[in-house]
């Protein structure tokens, strides 16, 4: 998806949140957009997976 593709808004968010969002952005080499737009993705994923997962076991 390139830039120009995303939509943009306006995230409030606990400074002390954000400093630890910056910091481990910083360990992997990330924009803290760039983690945060990550962060969701996999979060995300894991809830997909969930939800595939327990409409197996009530089969």
């Amino acid at each position: 998806m390139s830039e120009k593709d995303k939509k943009a808004f306006v995230l409030r968010i606990n400074p002390a949140l954000l400093k630890e969002i910056e910091n481990w952005a910083g360990d992997e080499f990330r924009s803290t957009n760039g983690q945060i737009e990550y962060l969701l993705n996999e979060a995300l994923k894991s809830k997909r997976k969930r939800r595939i997962n327990k409409n197996d076991t009530e089969a």
